[in-house]
């Protein structure tokens, strides 16, 4: 089993920064990619980027060039860098991970706000 704690959401103006951090505990060994995802009011949960094993990364269209997701391997940390935040960023934030096996874990989702 995987834990993931998510940490750093909040409100914050349209232009602005939040940097959100994941640990993740547990059978951490066996962890391979993390990432986050978002879910916002009335939507589905989608993609907002990924990163491997071997720090390859993804990331959704819609914050290509604003979003900077990272990995500390040894403190099993993933943080995501959200510059230039807009309204329609507003959403919960979910820590990602799957496992060397197949199996998806995720956290509890941190709330992200973005309004003037």
């Amino acid at each position: 089993q995987v834990q993931l704690a998510e940490s750093g959401g909040g409100l914050v103006q349209p232009g602005g920064s939040l940097r959100l951090s994941c640990k993740a505990s547990g059978s951490i060994f066996s962890i391979n990619t993390m990432g986050w995802y978002r879910q916002a009011p009335g939507k589905e949960r989608e993609l907002v980027a990924l990163i491997t094993g071997t720090y390859g990364t993804t990331y959704a269209e819609s914050v290509k060039g604003r979003f900077t997701i990272s990995r500390d391997v040894a403190e099993k940390l993933v943080y995501l860098q959200m510059d230039s935040l807009k309204p329609e960023d507003t959403a919960v934030y979910f820590c990602y991970s799957r496992n060397r096996g197949g199996t998806d874990y995720w956290g509890l989702g941190t709330q992200v706000t973005v309004s003037s």
